[in-house]
């Protein structure tokens, strides 16, 4: 049996119509939206609420914290709010839960005067410097945590994190599909492209975040349940799980955010066939920076990101056979047929309105 969860960053405009990120919005503006929004108490435990408390909820503040020179912290750098989905047995159930919690998100948002905006890297801010500087618990933190010291690129990325398991699969097929994953991340990820805007203007591609991101941080993520199990690896493949509930889970965390979530369904549906492929012999440990950084240049106008990105969702297409989630796959046939990505769209816009602010308020018109 499989399972299935969401994890959606939301970036935000605020009243001032200004893209509200980390250098002048601060934990109390989105955390006046977290409160109005309910708990459940049955979500638990198979959600993580962490050590600082800040995730409490289906959403949380998403962001880089700040600690005194011991554990407690002090604040947060503040870049949205996360969308987390309890676990479900079908991609319907987990898309479902997700577009009802953004609805809420945006219903709540909105008495504040902030909208949700498509952004899957920061417009405006290319860079994330903590102020006042890092102290020297927070330096000596960042030094056994490999995967903290990119903050400087998390807090100007926005994405999901498509979670995916299999009941019952061994970890050595466990880290398999995740090495799968890794290795056909270039030809997937194009499918989700959302990211043409770097520092004010058009940047000369489609992804700027799988650009600059990748190598640094995880194509795909591995939740192991013991420490003999880890895979030494830069960014890392494998995690210990946090909670009984991450063991086994493979998370795909390479993918550009989408504002229309019927993408994300059909991505949870390729990832659901290439976990069932058996044709597909790739592999790689380690995403492979300057395949990442072709496909965010050109998409699928490179030939070679094309042919891959139509094997691997012929391949998930077989591998599901008659599962009527073969049906998710859709919207991906669509856009390998125009061979054109939600940031053709945004470009166009951009454009024709000359402005980042009114193409991304365009976005989420759900």
């Amino acid at each position: 049996m499989f399972l299935f969860g969401i994890e959606h960053e939301v970036a935000f405009l605020n009243k001032q119509g200004k893209f509200a990120d980390f250098s002048h919005t601060k934990f109390a503006d989105f955390n006046q939206i977290i409160e109005k929004l309910p708990i459940y108490p049955n979500d638990y435990p198979q959600l993580r609420v962490g050590d600082a408390g800040i995730k409490q909820k289906r959403w949380y503040i998403e962001g880089f914290e700040r600690f005194a020179d011991s554990e407690e912290v002090i604040d947060c750098h503040s870049k949205g709010i996360e969308i987390r989905t309890t676990i479900h047995p079908s991609i319907h159930g987990a898309i479902t839960e997700l577009s009802e919690s953004f609805q809420l998100l945006r219903e709540v948002a909105a008495n504040f005067g902030f909208s949700p905006v498509l952004v899957s890297f920061n417009p405006y801010n290319s860079v994330f410097v903590p102020q006042p500087p890092l102290n020297d618990y927070e330096i000596k933190n960042l030094e056994v945590q490999p995967d903290e010291q990119t903050a400087n690129i998390h807090m100007v990325t926005y994405g999901p994190d498509l979670n995916i398991s299999l009941v019952d699969l061994s970890v050595v097929d466990l880290i398999d599909i995740g090495k799968k994953l890794t290795y056909y991340s270039p030809y997937i990820v194009p499918f989700s492209y959302s990211s043409p805007f770097y520092n004010g203007a058009l940047w000369d591609g489609l992804s700027v975040r799988t650009f600059i991101r990748t190598g640094k941080r995880s194509a795909a993520l591995v939740f192991v349940e013991k420490q003999e199990q880890l895979i030494s690896s830069k960014p890392s493949l494998t995690k210990i799980a946090r909670i009984p509930a991450e063991v086994g889970r493979i998370e795909f965390k390479a993918c550009d955010s989408c504002d229309d979530f019927s993408i994300y369904a059909a991505l949870l549906a390729l990832l659901k066939g290439l976990v069932l492929d058996k044709t597909l012999l790739g592999r790689a440990t380690i995403p492979d920076a300057t395949l990442h950084q072709m496909s965010a240049k050109k998409g699928f106008d490179n030939e070679e990101i094309f042919d891959n990105a139509t094997k691997v969702l012929q391949a998930a297409e077989i591998a599901l056979k008659d599962d009527p989630d073969v049906n998710f796959l859709t919207p991906l046939k669509k856009q390998l047929a125009n061979r054109k990505t939600k940031s053709h769209e945004l470009i166009e816009k951009y454009h024709r309105v000359g402005s980042i602010e009114k193409v991304i308020r365009q976005t989420y018109q759900i």
